[in-house]
């Protein structure tokens, strides 16, 4: 049965052949699977660094034997990979590392194939995955056409590593039964691994292999997705374009007018005419100019698409009515921003008040990368900084541990002003939340740490390569000042309800 065809707007962006691989990315390949083998398996910390590590270096290699141009764009885009690899050994969160994990894939991916344009930053950040098998096959093609004529240098080296492992393991073992201390580092420092698991080593050793073979065929034949065709949306005439923006400007435009009067005037007139307090009054509309903000992203979209630009002044009323537009939901985003800073002023924070509003700060973000590169300037970088800006916002989201900065700022708005403590809400924190949680009084401590010390306590502690710096941290806190479990009387003592959390 005869392939199916290939569809005519793909064909452009075919791959060339990719040259055969070296020695130097097969061995690549070997170390990133022998290193998925050994540390994988245990959980994931610093060892998806070092697996990331293990795989970037192949394709490097690859890149650069195929005379590929490393360009800034690329570097940026595998340090922001790199970056995003790092949240597991920093954070216990299991939605923040996630996140990181898909986003890491996504960067990797674009970096190896390149694009400049919106379809090809998009099918790039995807593009990965059509490599796997390919790379499978290419490295085993490589390996029975080469003939290996240095067998005797790789038997030196072989017996080279023999040696060093058969000494390190006695004299290791010597050190070890001479001082406890050295038994215990040398026990965090080497991996375990039992007859049972070596199966799942062998999948592990088998998914090392597969991610950097295919990222190296990826880095020496990537998808030319720019080359894809895509057809220019037709031209819309002066009127049925414009009217609908000058509409959007006039509107948006009068709710500025009207926030500037309401910021000049104080929020006291509004909460005095309303009878709202400030917290009701921003949460009144957060949402709504969340919603304004996104809509808005697709309508700025959407009008580039069918934008008239038979002339000069066709594009300076495009770049014009665009522009104020885009300046416009500025303000908006603004808006919205003050309103949930209010609203967590007056409830704290939560994980969906800083999810929103670093979702807002970034739409902001997009909106002046809109207005200084699709509207006023003809620049292609847009795509890419829009993707990258992305990726960074989720490795800081990461790195700085949202659920320890939740847990701190309603820890000190208890301590310092007495504010009502959601303890049940704390209650379902994950590790990164330990620090400021066991700053907390007596049965408010007990109350909101039982679940984490019961699930820790439920699993034996991983190595260090395969533990976050959070859970360690909170492991050490737990063991000096340990919770014990009460049935739920001190939950009891500080009246938990389950149902007192906000909405949002």
């Amino acid at each position: 049965m005869d392939p199916l065809p290939e569809p005519e707007w793909l064909r452009p962006s075919k791959a060339r052949t990719a040259a055969p691989a070296s020695l130097r990315v097969l061995v690549a390949a070997g170390v990133s699977g022998l290193v998925s083998a050994v540390v994988l398996g245990d959980g994931i910390g610093a060892n998806l660094l070092l697996c990331a590590l293990a795989g970037a270096i192949g394709a490097g290699m690859t890149a650069l034997g195929t005379g590929r141009k490393i360009k800034p764009w690329h570097l940026a885009f595998a340090a922001t990979a790199l970056l995003l690899c790092l949240v597991p050994a920093i954070s216990g969160a299991g939605g923040a590392v996630t996140l990181a994990l898909i986003a890491a894939i996504c960067v990797g991916s674009l970096t190896l194939h390149g694009g400049a344009r919106w379809v090809g930053v998009a099918m790039g950040s995807i593009g990965l995955w059509t490599h796997f098998m390919p790379g499978v096959a290419w490295g085993i093609r490589a390996l029975r056409e080469r003939r290996f004529p240095a067998k005797a240098r790789a038997g030196q080296v072989f017996k080279a590593v023999l040696v060093s492992l058969v000494l390190l393991l006695i004299f290791g073992s010597l050190f070890a039964g001479a001082d406890s201390t050295v038994a215990d580092l040398l026990e965090g420092l080497v991996p375990s691994m039992d007859v049972g698991d070596v199966p799942l080593r062998f999948v592990f050793f088998a998914a090392g292999v597969s991610l950097a073979l295919g990222a190296a065929h990826a880095a020496a034949a990537p998808r030319r997705w720019d080359r894809t065709r895509t057809r220019a949306g037709k031209e819309r005439g002066r009127l049925e374009w414009a009217m609908p923006l000058v509409v959007m400007n006039l509107l948006f435009g009068t709710f500025v007018v009207v926030q500037l009067v309401v910021l000049i005037g104080g929020y006291g007139s509004i909460m005095r005419r309303t009878g709202m307090t400030p917290a009701e009054y921003a949460r009144q509309g957060f949402w709504q100019l969340l919603w304004i903000a996104v809509l808005t992203l697709v309508v700025v979209a959407l009008a580039k698409y069918w934008a008239p630009r038979s002339n000069a002044g066709d594009r300076r009323l495009v770049k014009v009515l665009l522009g104020l537009l885009c300046t416009l939901t500025l303000i908006v985003v603004g808006t919205a921003l003050v309103r949930m800073s209010l609203y967590m002023d007056a409830f704290g924070l939560t994980r969906q008040r800083v999810d929103v509003a670093a979702v807002e700060i970034w739409l902001g973000l997009v909106f002046l990368m809109v207005l200084f590169g699709a509207v006023l300037s003809s620049r292609r970088w847009l795509p890419r900084a829009v993707v990258l800006s992305a990726a960074v916002a989720v490795a800081l989201f990461g790195l700085l541990r949202t659920d320890s900065l939740i847990a701190e700022q309603n820890v000190d708005r208890h301590r310092t002003a007495g504010a009502h403590l959601d303890v049940s809400y704390l209650r379902s924190l994950s590790v990164d939340a330990v620090p400021a949680l066991d700053r907390l009084p007596d049965d408010l401590r007990t109350c909101a740490l039982q679940p984490i010390a019961a699930e820790l306590a439920d699993k034996p502690a991983p190595p260090w390569y395969a533990m976050s710096r959070a859970e360690a941290r909170a492991r050490e806190i737990l063991a000096a000042n340990p919770v014990t479990w009460d049935r739920g009387v001190a939950c009891q003592r500080v009246g938990l309800v389950e149902d007192r959390r906000e909405d949002y």
